[in-house]
């Protein structure tokens, strides 16, 4: 089956936790529109090859890139890898995080130190190591996926919100260092989405969820991918430093 659309055609996407959810229709998005897609994974392997084999069986190229996004050393490693093998890296999209909610009162030290080193230091370390790239390339798309709750806040999640708040302050930082050398750094901020990780929610809570989105909905994976891959493009190359809230109105 043929690409419909090529608009990316050349061009080599990493995607971080691009193995289920918000990653996985990244993923797949991106190589719809001609991507190359390393879809990164850490203890998914399993699924990793599973969204690989999607994109192979409508017409695209991908393959699974394991590594804990968290470790700097084995980013760098993965990313020297890469590049020896794919001499360039033009999008980079970093949606790797997890969740470990729990009240301030109660929650310990190693839930706040794993939610950071994941969805923050993750996105660090990827930018660290491809930035050199993207400056000698003096192109590249870098989209961090942060959180409404990285805007608004959320009880339970001081964790999550610190350091998807994080995200966005690295995003603008960085988007000013890199600016003039034509690399574009944006942000989404998606609110709540039907993932895997929404599905475990009780349906008191989910119903409460939906009550606090104007739109009255969750949001698809599809729907946050599709804003992605408009900021991977070159519709979006005087776009830099923004936050694009992807919530049904909940940031409004």
């Amino acid at each position: 089956m043929e690409q419909k659309h090529e608009e990316l055609s050349g061009k080599v996407a990493l995607v971080t936790g691009a193995s289920r959810g918000i990653g996985r229709a990244i993923a797949l998005k991106l190589a719809e529109k001609g991507a190359f897609v390393l879809v990164n994974y850490n203890g998914s392997r399993e699924k990793a090859l599973e969204t690989v084999a999607e994109i192979e069986a409508k017409g695209g190229s991908a393959e699974a890139v394991g590594c804990d996004v968290s470790d700097f050393s084995a980013c760098q490693n993965m990313i020297e890898e890469i590049l020896k093998k794919h001499e360039h890296v033009d999008i980079l999209v970093n949606n790797a995080g997890i969740t470990r909610d729990n009240l301030i009162l109660r929650m310990k030290e190693e839930e706040f130190d794993q939610v950071l080193n994941i969805n923050l230091k993750g996105a660090f370390n990827t930018i660290r190591h491809l930035s050199r790239q993207f400056l000698k390339q003096k192109s590249g798309k870098i989209i961090n996926i942060s959180s409404v709750s990285g805007v608004l806040g959320n009880a339970g999640q001081a964790n999550y919100s610190a350091s998807k708040a994080g995200v966005i302050g690295l995003t603008k930082s960085v988007a000013r260092e890199l600016a003039s050398r034509g690399i574009c750094v944006n942000a989404v901020a998606p609110g709540f989405v039907e993932t895997e990780m929404t599905a475990g929610l009780s349906e008191k809570t989910r119903e409460a969820a939906i009550a606090s989105v104007p739109m009255g909905r969750m949001a698809k994976p599809e729907e946050i991918a599709e804003v992605t891959a408009f900021l991977a493009g070159s519709g979006s190359d005087y776009i830099t430093g923004q936050v694009i809230c992807v919530d049904g109105g909940m940031a409004t």
